[in-house]
């Protein structure tokens, strides 16, 4: 038996706060939702698999995996407030910005502040602002989940989603983003 922490995470706050991220597992992805998908994915779907690309990504030097693991699995956390806001949505990204920060300061508050809720919030700045080697690579990665989807979408309901596709066109900032954005637009193409 492991000896309880008499420090950290009360267990009322922790499950207050996993409660709350049960949203993420019951929020649908707007854009597809938008465009009539079958059994859209939800936020945490999109979540993990980020989490899966961060866990097998190649070696890169100076990259530390299990960061980009975590960040993986926190970057749309505060969605499970202010659900999933896209750019179609009609609301500034300064706007957008404000919501979910008030929103994570509300989860990590839930959290007692402690250690774990202050490296909830540095993981979450850190792929906000996109101030590091690791933030680039899990930017791209939220890209590289969403084509990948729209693209088994597309396979298995027999519908376009060119513009998911076209949204990401230029914007990886990794080689690795872009090389596994490649391999995803080269299936695509040869299932035309």
């Amino acid at each position: 038996m492991f000896p309880s922490s008499s420090s950290g995470v009360s267990p009322s706050s922790a499950v207050d706060f996993l409660s709350l991220c049960r949203n993420l597992k019951t929020t649908k992805r707007t854009g597809w939702v938008r465009r009539d998908v079958r059994g859209p994915e939800s936020v945490a779907d999109h979540m993990y698999r980020m989490g899966i690309m961060a866990l097998i990504v190649p070696d890169i030097p100076g990259i530390n995996r299990d960061r980009c693991v975590k960040m993986a699995i926190v970057h749309d956390i505060a969605e499970a407030i202010v659900g999933d806001i896209t750019p179609f949505d009609g609301v500034s990204k300064s706007e957008k910005s404000r919501r979910e920060k008030e929103a994570l300061d509300h989860m990590c508050k839930l959290l007692g502040g402690e250690s774990r809720a202050k490296e909830i919030a540095e993981l979450w700045t850190e792929y906000e602002e996109n101030s590091s080697l690791e933030a680039k690579i899990v930017k791209d990665f939220d890209k590289v989940e969403m084509i990948l989807q729209a693209l088994e979408y597309e396979k298995e309901q027999g519908i376009d989603l060119d513009e998911f596709f076209q949204s990401t066109v230029g914007k990886f900032q990794t080689d690795v983003g872009r090389a596994w954005a490649t391999e995803i637009t080269s299936r695509r193409k040869k299932s035309d």
